[in-house]
């Protein structure tokens, strides 16, 4: 008896757990070790004359039954982005933050995972100054003051401080026209980074995103993964209420990664949250502190940032 698409797929991601594959990857894989289930497949649809044909049906077949699969085999899971990815996890949603929600101290440790939080921050840095010109600057929590209460840190700093250059493009009279009339010369941005975001950590992620963004032009929340089929419309959903933008990082390739909810832009910085940041965290003071050389030279200089 000839195996059914949903079991090859099943029987595909079973064999290496937690492994993203693309619908095309798992049609591929289904061309070269199924070659009876493809000629079978082949002979009974008038419409497939070539193996490429086949190769497009069969990829089309596993996204559109997909729903009717994984409410079969809810171990069956997808990414958010696009291409969609395909993995097999028995862990719940709760599980898959847990093993990688990890203290950042404890992250220097190659044992806890291949890919941590702290290794996104360069990539991040990287890819924002190389497709957008902003600079940016890491805020180490365990570099604050600790007046306030424990834990209260992660609500205050985000991962990342940006700056935007807007001027240095700018031709010389209207540079010299806004350095008369002390219009911005930049943009501030905060961002906040996670390895993975799912309906379990969601809205934690989001609002926390929220509360270390308030001083800034933009507010970004980073992630190297989402998944689940919901999260991304209750995203979009929060960002038309709260405004925070989305970026997948793609840690394999960088320059691959996309702004896929633009932040909304809020026009004016809050120079007083500013304030009680610097007074708190010396990172924060040093990010201040380039972005006033920046306002008194129109030169962004490259050290002391991130990248």
């Amino acid at each position: 008896m000839q195996k059914s698409l949903p079991s090859l797929i099943v029987q595909r991601l079973k064999s290496e757990k937690e492994l993203r594959l693309s619908a095309r990857q798992i049609a591929e894989w289904i061309f070269e070790t199924q070659p009876q289930w493809c000629e079978t497949k082949k002979r009974r649809s008038a419409a497939i004359n070539s193996d490429a044909e086949l190769l497009q049906q069969i990829v089309a077949e596993i996204g559109s039954q997909r729903p009717r699969i994984q409410k079969r085999y809810p171990q069956l899971k997808t990414t958010a982005d696009r291409p969609k990815k395909y993995y097999w996890s028995e862990k719940s949603e709760e599980q898959e933050i847990e093993d990688i929600d990890v203290p950042e101290a404890d992250q220097e440790e190659p044992a806890f995972a291949a890919l941590t939080e702290k290794d996104m921050y360069p990539l991040l840095a990287n890819y924002l100054f190389s497709e957008f010109g902003v600079y940016s600057k890491r805020i180490d929590e365990r570099r604050s003051s600790n007046t306030l209460k424990s834990g209260s840190n992660k609500w205050l700093f985000p991962d990342l401080v940006c700056m935007e250059d807007i001027y240095s493009h700018w031709h010389g009279d209207v540079q010299q026209l806004v350095d008369t009339t002390s219009q911005p010369k930049a943009r501030l941005w905060s961002v906040e980074a996670k390895l993975k975001i799912n309906r379990a950590n969601l809205r934690q992620v989001y609002f926390q995103a929220v509360s270390n963004s308030t001083w800034a032009n933009f507010g970004y929340l980073v992630s190297a993964e989402v998944t689940g089929d919901d999260t991304m419309s209750e995203l979009r959903m929060l960002h038309g209420l709260h405004g925070i933008g989305l970026i997948l990082l793609d840690t394999n390739n960088p320059d691959e990664s996309q702004i896929v909810i633009p932040a909304t832009e809020r026009a004016d910085v809050d120079w007083a949250t500013c304030s009680r940041l610097a007074k708190e965290n010396s990172d924060f003071r040093k990010y201040l502190t380039l972005i006033r050389q920046f306002y008194l030279t129109g030169d962004p200089r490259r050290e002391g940032w991130s990248t």
